[in-house]
């Protein structure tokens, strides 16, 4: 494992594959809104987690290939009215370790998220597992429609960042966090892989004994 060149001042955290597993309540967003729509396609949880990490776009465009733009953009809607009618009742799986590791990581680091999620999808997060309190802010790739790389320079501007660095656990994440050219620190446990990475770890409590003791 390499070790960073200096302590960070701020963790940024991705969402899906790395604080939390919500991927069964996606899958009956998505499908109540094919249903909803008159689409015979479905997704299972298999074919959902291949496409986590990726910007909505991407997914619809995977998902739905021949389907005009347009549409799409109706039916991406509808998953999220749709994921939003689950929210009350869904039961995702917070990864052992990160509700403490947190807690101690938060009063040595300034801590923000940065997803490619819909809007308001970090909200979501933050108020189900009641830990708004510990983000110092967040970037959501449905506030915007732009890239992770971008969101990166934008949370690092507006915050103020010296040194950040990006956790996640995709490709993906590895690749936008080298275009923002922020390390990045990868959490094998999660729905991708990759082998470009600065940090790696298999469990939130080795990043946070890490963190802590940097």
């Amino acid at each position: 494992m390499k070790k960073l060149i200096e302590r960070p001042d701020s963790l940024i955290f991705d969402m899906d594959g790395t604080l939390w597993d919500n991927v069964n309540t996606y899958v009956q967003a998505w499908n109540a809104a094919f249903e909803a729509h008159g689409y015979t396609v479905r997704v299972n949880r298999e074919s959902l987690m291949g496409l986590m990490g990726k910007e909505a776009r991407q997914i619809l465009n995977i998902v739905m290939p021949d389907v005009p733009t347009k549409e799409q953009d109706m039916l991406f809607d509808d998953v999220i009215v749709q994921y939003e009618k689950l929210i009350p009742t869904m039961k995702p799986i917070i990864y052992p370790g990160v509700m403490e590791g947190l807690q101690k990581l938060h009063a040595k680091y300034k801590l923000l998220l940065l997803s490619n999620c819909e809007e308001g999808g970090l909200v979501n997060f933050m108020e189900h597992t009641q830990t708004t309190h510990l983000f110092l802010d967040y970037m959501e790739h449905g506030q915007n429609n732009m890239p992770k790389s971008h969101n990166l320079n934008l949370l690092r501007t507006r915050q103020n960042l010296q040194s950040p660095v990006y956790i996640g656990d995709t490709a993906a994440d590895s690749y936008e966090s080298a275009l923002a050219e922020v390390p990045f620190v990868f959490m094998t446990y999660g729905f991708g892989d990759t082998d470009q990475y600065d940090l790696q770890f298999n469990t939130f409590k080795e990043l946070t004994d890490y963190f802590i003791t940097l």
